[in-house]
């Protein structure tokens, strides 16, 4: 049996075990949930709140977590090996740019081997960014590998459910481009400090050649090229120097002018870019982790709703007293409504129900257990009343589990209407605790039948 584990899950892995147990329910149908629904249940909260209470009990059970736990250690292996890949990769291109040093080095064929790769797949990147394909190639790599390696056939859908949750939220791109611009910050910064290390130990001459651009072409280049590293204080060779440069110059100057300008370029176009990049989907990405969330209108989601937070459920009194109910803003939510209706609460059996009522107004009946205030509220929900009356008898305590539901009764009406009923020996007391809590429901509330009002709609 596998034993419990002790890491702790972070808010992004809680949101991603549930993803996991929602596309695993979307292909093989709902897993057996029974004990996990009672535990998200009895944890309270909202819905995305039992949601996750209940994927962290099912990924206990199935030995889902595990293999999250397995994954993400292999996900962090393959990290630092893509990150030993790049420095690697950033000391071959700067070894294979300068060369030996036997021969002078063809100073634009360097840049663009030094450049050309990095320049191409940021502009790659760039153009994706607009989708959550963005880095979609690095990225989804290093997601199938993080996958092989876990070696577990769980874990056959953490890959896609990261992927579908950070989509949902817009942070793929952001997530995928700091992996892919720290991938090439790395090889771009390695180049540059091989480069540094390379100039500053041997001795290099530079020279350039060309078949279709002239002399001043190049010389235009050049200071094109090296405008933006002057600003920053690196040389730029100077034209006379440029245009004796097709072939090697035996001058110091020269030869430090152009090392100079080699770097300046490396660091401005090379460096600078994938740092500015990576600095902006770090923040883009940690500004997205603090509001991520479930996507609820998944139909997966919807169909716990009734199994993690019965509609009846909030009609209990299990919960401290609220500091004030919830106002009732009558009509709200259903427009206009059309019909009356009259539903009585918790009514004593020595009240006579329903009383004789006008044509066109419909009886619903009791509200007193679960099963029939669920099934009240359904019916209500399907055919909204233009007008509502709910009956209650003031000789009960005030109870928050029924003003709850009168509350909610009253959003589904376009106007509703408390009737309380006038017993003999009601205390009047009593009677004034209830109007002063209808009162901050902001419900209207009547001693007498208002069987007029409910007809006509006035009285």
């Amino acid at each position: 049996m596998t034993s419990k584990p002790s890491t702790a899950l972070s808010k992004l892995d809680r949101l991603w075990l549930a993803e996991a147990i929602r596309l695993t329910e979307a292909h093989a149908g709902l897993l057996e949930d029974a004990e996990a629904n009672r535990h998200a249940r009895a944890g309270g909260g909202d819905l995305a709140q039992r949601i996750l209470v209940r994927a962290e009990r099912l990924a206990e059970r199935d030995g889902l977590r595990a293999a999250l736990l397995h994954w993400r250690q292999a996900a962090t292996l393959l990290l630092f090996a893509l990150a030993a890949f790049a420095l690697f990769t950033g000391a071959g291109l700067a070894f294979a740019a300068l060369g030996d040093g036997q021969r002078p080095v063809n100073v634009f064929w360097a840049l663009g081997s030094l450049l050309g790769l990095n320049l191409l797949t940021l502009a790659g990147w760039l153009i994706g960014l607009g989708s959550e394909a963005g880095g979609a190639g690095l990225g989804r790599l290093w997601l199938w590998l993080s996958g092989k390696l876990a070696h577990d056939a769980r874990a056959v859908q953490l890959a896609p459910a990261l992927m579908s949750l950070l989509s949902q939220a817009g942070l793929a791109r952001w997530g995928l481009g700091r992996l892919v611009n720290g991938f090439w910050l790395l090889v771009m910064g390695a180049a540059l400090l091989v480069l540094i290390a390379l100039l500053a130990a041997r001795r290099y001459g530079f020279s350039w050649e060309t078949t279709l651009l002239s002399t001043d072409h190049i010389v235009a280049l050049t200071q094109g090229l090296g405008a933006l590293p002057a600003l920053l204080g690196f040389p730029l060779p100077a034209p006379d120097i440029v245009r004796a440069s097709s072939v090697a110059l035996d001058q110091e100057a020269a030869r430090q002018s152009w090392a100079g300008w080699l770097l300046g370029t490396v660091l401005v176009y090379g460096v600078l870019p994938r740092l500015l990049l990576t600095l902006l989907c770090g923040w883009r990405w940690r500004r997205g982790l603090r509001t991520l969330q479930l996507d609820l209108s998944q139909p997966e989601y919807q169909v716990l709703r009734e199994r993690l937070l019965p509609s009846g459920e909030s009609l209990g009194v299990s919960d401290p007293a609220p500091d004030a109910l919830p106002r009732a803003r009558p009509g709200q939510a259903v427009g206009a409504g059309s019909g009356a209706v009259l539903v009585g609460i918790e009514l004593d059996q020595d009240q006579p129900w329903p009383p004789p009522l006008p044509a066109g107004v419909t009886d619903a009946g009791l509200a007193d257990s679960r099963q029939q205030r669920q099934a009240l509220l359904e019916a209500l929900i399907r055919q909204p009343p233009a007008r509502l009356v709910i009956a209650c008898d003031p000789r009960r305590s005030v109870d928050r589990g029924t003003l709850k539901l009168i509350a909610e009764l009253s959003r589904l009406a376009a106007a509703t209407r408390v009737w309380l009923l006038t017993p003999d020996r009601v205390d009047p007391a009593r009677r004034e605790e209830w109007r002063a809590a209808l009162r901050e429901l902001r419900l209207d509330y009547v001693d007498q039948a208002p069987l007029g009002w409910l007809e006509s709609g006035h009285d």
